[in-house]
């Protein structure tokens, strides 16, 4: 069999990498109190809310510097990754586990030119149900972030987390490279929301893996309703403990000119593990790739699979890519998949109940962006609806 060359694909990432200085060159704020309106206003649009009450703690990393670093629960730890290693000897249980430093060249850098990230970990029994909010933040153009976070929900504890990915209001180009591991230990949860509201000319290259024990459930949300030159996102996420569970639940906008490659792959290695990959995705323009893998290699595992894309104009594209892969024969594994046009009926309907023709359409888009997730607390949930609606007033 030939081999495939991949010699292209290298040569393009190394030219991008090129491109952009290190972020260690351009210093970002070190306070909060550093940003202006402008700039709170922005990290609001995504999900970040510096006078919420109801916030656990808040992380603020700007280009490489930590802005903000603080926890109010005891039993919930959040430090810069940084210090973490230094605290932990290396973070041996955790740092690179998961994960191949040497996976691809966004990764190699990000092992070899560390800006920072962040270090959670919940208690072993402690439960939280007011989230913590953490921001990765491109403040200046040009700019380069490199950073990996590791996130560890302990035995039977519960941790929600806000994570949003922004640039300044007024730059438009820069790359963000993340590094993601995250452990949920026998009978723990965790909820991963991550709002990505970047601009026009910035690349994003997500890293991530998740490991789930016995009886542990790990929720993810991804919302990204604004225009980014190009992402490229697959996080791996492995069901090792029997009845461990993993949903996946994405929102995707792609205005024109944006390239989007997105999607998850679960793999359930233990018996009696429930997985589900729900995908939303508008093109108005741009293109969207939205992927799916399923791999059940224990008997008695239910998994589902579900791609929905809407085109709102001629132009721009969406590919559906589900995949379900079946190693023993005692699987229930599904999947569907549609791509099309708003219904001239629907619009018709709403109009002859008195909507004109925007809002009609505007309605429609709204209820097919609903990212009601079952299971969440109704805190988080708020939480969550508030930070969408944010960033629908930007669309």
């Amino acid at each position: 069999m030939p081999v495939l060359d991949n010699q292209p694909e290298k040569n393009m990432e190394e030219e991008l990498l090129k491109r952009f200085k290190n972020a260690s060159e351009v210093e970002g704020a070190k306070d909060v109190s550093e940003l202006d309106q402008e700039e709170i206003k922005r990290l609001k649009q995504t999900g970040i809310d510096l006078e919420a009450a109801k916030r656990i703690g808040t992380f603020i990393q700007t280009n490489c510097s930590v802005a903000s670093c603080h926890c109010e629960i005891k039993g919930v730890e959040m430090l810069p990754v940084t210090e973490a290693l230094k605290k932990y000897d290396g973070l041996k249980e955790y740092w690179w586990k998961i994960l191949d430093p040497d996976k691809d060249a966004f990764t190699k850098e990000a092992e070899k030119n560390l800006d920072n990230g962040y270090f959670i970990r919940a208690h072993p029994g402690e439960k939280v149900v007011y989230p913590l909010q953490t921001c990765l933040y491109i403040r200046n153009d040009n700019v380069a972030q490199k950073v990996h976070n590791i996130v560890v929900a302990e035995e039977g504890s519960e941790l929600h987390i806000i994570t949003g990915c922004t640039t300044h209001p007024h730059m438009t180009s820069g790359l963000h490279i993340g590094v993601s591991e995250f452990y949920v230990k026998k009978g723990a949860k965790l909820v991963y929301t991550m709002v990505h509201n970047w601009a026009e000319d910035v690349y994003v290259r997500p890293r991530t893996a998740i490991v789930v024990e016995e009886g542990g459930t790990f929720l993810s949300n991804y919302i990204s309703l604004k225009g980014v030159k190009s992402v490229q996102t697959f996080p791996t996420c492995t069901l090792k403990g029997k009845n461990a569970i993993a949903r996946f639940n994405s929102v995707i906008v792609a205005p024109e000119g944006s390239d989007i490659d997105t999607g998850s792959r679960i793999i359930l290695e233990a018996p009696e593990t429930r997985a589900e990959i729900i995908s939303r995705t508008i093109s108005y323009g741009g293109r969207v790739m939205a992927r799916g893998h399923l791999i059940g290699k224990a008997e008695n595992i239910k998994a589902h699979l579900e791609c929905q894309g809407l085109m709102l104009t001629e132009r721009g594209i969406i590919h559906a890519v589900p995949e379900l892969e079946a190693h023993v024969a005692d699987v229930d594994m599904s999947h569907e998949a549609a791509v099309g046009r708003i219904a001239k009926e629907e619009i018709e309907y709403l109009m002859a109940r008195g909507l004109d023709e925007e809002e009609a359409t505007s309605t429609i888009v709204r209820g097919f962006l609903n990212v009601k997730i079952d299971g969440l607390p109704k805190e988080l949930d708020h939480e969550l609806q508030k930070a969408v609606e944010e960033c629908r007033k930007g669309m």
